[in-house]
């Protein structure tokens, strides 16, 4: 074997010894001896909070994938600015964000039962869950263990993130950079079957498509004369909000795979789910089933939450989420 051949094999071998350990580290039941109340605290909360607001499981998820795609899932989300530095939150693709109090809630009454002991990463893993399965969604597992992050930088989601209007090479581009596959991509999109989205975000997409005037053509036309008609009714409309699957915000479904095969995903990245013959086979094969389709997403956001966490004695437990502890 050549030089170049080993050198390739040892950085190959120690980047799946490093994932190994991280993941192994991350166990069911962390906290089950430190903190044993922590997660029935976590569950109760969010069960009767969504209960009565079902829009906050939309929420969770999306500060949960938010987190997870820049500096990986460390909590770093949740960070506010400071004098010194912009933090993620206030990012452009971050501004419609909701969820932080809700999980600064939780914090508080995590930490009164074990003080300096439970992550703020772990606590919005477990709430993202919890909230999924309080409206009918499925259930995965979430081993804990993660740390939370000391960095978060406003530049950081502009390089990192999917972004609503990315085509389909640029959305697997950004999956991969953090360890997901095509089959990841169409799985978590399918989160999109819950939430809401801004006007704004399909703006250019009805009314200046190409710099024209136009409309996306590959936007069903009927639903798009609706949604000028009805919803978004000019391009400069910022406050108006729309369903991501219409009639369906609050229950986990196949309601938005339907959308799409129908040309009615509402964001540029939904309608590019359809771009190739594997995305498009992904998807037909989640419509055969809802128990299916929860399996699979489990799994997909299972690993999600993996995403380059901090263990042992990386980061620190914070006090507070929305700050560092010194």
């Amino acid at each position: 074997m050549g030089s170049q051949s080993y050198l390739k094999v040892l950085v190959i071998c120690l980047i799946a010894a490093l994932l190994g350990s991280t993941q192994a580290q991350l166990q069911l039941g962390f906290y089950a001896k430190s903190c044993p109340k922590a997660e029935q605290i976590i569950f109760n909360y969010v069960v009767e909070h969504v209960h009565r607001v079902p829009s906050l499981a939309a929420a969770l998820v999306r500060l949960h994938f938010h987190d997870c795609f820049v500096q990986g899932c460390d909590a770093s989300v949740l960070l506010n600015s400071t004098k010194n530095n912009q933090a993620e939150k206030d990012s452009i693709p971050n501004l419609t964000l909701r969820g932080f109090d809700f999980i600064e809630g939780i914090k508080s009454l995590v930490e009164a039962e074990c003080p300096g002991v439970v992550s703020c990463a772990d606590v919005l893993a477990l709430s993202a869950r919890d909230s999924i399965h309080a409206i009918g969604g499925p259930y995965w597992n979430v081993p804990t263990g993660r740390r939370d992050g000391l960095i978060s930088r406003a530049t950081d989601p502009l390089v990192s993130l999917p972004a609503p209007f990315h085509n389909l090479t640029t959305l697997l581009s950004r999956f991969a950079n953090v360890g997901l596959d095509v089959n990841d991509l169409v799985l978590l999109n399918g989160a999109h079957t819950i939430g809401i989205a801004h006007c704004s975000t399909i703006a250019n997409r009805l009314y200046n498509f190409t710099g024209k005037g136009d409309t996306d053509p590959n936007l069903d036309s009927e639903y798009a004369k609706n949604l000028k008609t009805l919803k978004c009714k000019n391009i400069n409309d910022k406050t108006t909000l729309i369903e991501l699957d219409p009639g369906s915000r609050d229950t986990f479904d196949l309601g938005f795979y339907k959308q799409v095969v129908k040309r009615r995903g509402l964001f540029q990245s939904d309608a590019a789910l359809l771009d190739s013959s594997i995305t498009r086979s992904i998807i037909a094969k989640q419509l055969q089933s809802t128990q299916g389709f929860f399996v699979e997403f489990a799994k997909s956001i299972e690993k999600m939450g993996r995403i380059n966490v901090k263990i042992g004695t990386e980061g620190e437990i914070r006090k507070h989420c929305a700050r560092v502890n010194n």
